[in-house]
């Protein structure tokens, strides 16, 4: 296999090459071709996957809540898409189906996001820019596993039911980098081998919170949620990633923002009705 990538773990990646086909796409103006008006989630979800088939490597696509949206045949590699319309909500995301992770069910999974116009004036517009990131990058926790619970007996008659559904919201590395908008940006663990196609513009560290939610209950008369908190264990580790472009393309920095800003502005009744 051509222009590989090993993780830590020794195992083969093909993110190198499939980042460099999207970036070069991406400077080749090849569209995103709208299918349904209705449907927005596939439209960039169907652009990656050409870019996927252009590789030559088996794939397996998921269904509409599957996770993660790619799966390679041969490697435990996986890739979840997020197109994202700009201007619009870009700073973080909801998480339906799987809260963000490095690693899932065995796979290594990386995150590709695509910024998009929200408002195109035909059926293809371009990709404005792109991030591929390791999962880690998001959410370094490799330990939670997503289950929606449900309990009975709400209402007069007792005989309603409430989903515990827990849709996260994460942000997005356009939300929590400077430097990554209207460039192709790849963010990796620090010290994952790349080749002379590529350049570093930047060194990102994360540093672990002092106190984790490990639960939370809900006041159904007073619409109160209150979070059960404890000390992190990890409190204060860092996770550090290098950022690289394709050789030719800008080279702006990229940082990490401010963690107030990163965060966004979005208030609840904001989010809940995007």
């Amino acid at each position: 296999m051509e222009l590989e990538m090993m993780d830590r773990g020794g195992r083969v990646l093909p993110v190198l090459d499939l980042f460099a086909r999207c970036a070069d796409a991406v400077r080749a103006g090849k569209l995103i071709r709208r299918e349904n008006r209705q449907d927005k989630e596939f439209h960039f979800q169907n652009w990656f996957k050409d870019r996927l088939a252009e590789t030559g490597m088996h794939f397996e696509a998921g269904g509409r809540n599957s996770y993660p949206d790619f799966r390679m045949v041969e490697l435990p590699v996986g890739f979840e898409v997020k197109g994202l319309a700009y201007p619009g909500r870009e700073a973080n995301y909801d998480c339906n189906s799987q809260v963000p992770s490095g690693s899932h069910n065995g796979r290594t999974i990386y995150y590709v996001f695509g910024r998009y116009p929200a408002e195109p004036d035909g059926e293809t517009f371009p990709v404005l820019d792109l991030v591929v990131c390791h999962g880690d990058f998001l959410n370094a926790d490799h330990a939670y596993v997503h289950k929606n619970r449900s309990v009975r007996a709400f209402g007069s008659y007792g005989d309603i039911l409430i989903r515990d559904r827990k849709m996260c919201v994460a942000p997005t590395p356009f939300g929590i980098t400077g430097g990554s908008a209207h460039n192709q940006t790849l963010i990796v663990p620090s010290g994952s081998p790349v080749d002379a196609r590529f350049f570093d513009v930047g060194r990102l560290v994360r540093r672990e919170t002092d106190k984790v939610v490990v639960g939370y209950s809900f006041d159904l008369k007073t619409n109160v949620l209150t979070p059960q908190l404890v000390a992190n264990p990890s409190a204060g580790k860092e996770h550090v990633f290098k950022a690289y472009r394709l050789r030719g393309a800008n080279d702006d920095a990229v940082q990490m923002r401010p963690v107030a800003a990163a965060v966004g502005s979005e208030s609840e009744d904001e989010l809940q009705n995007d």
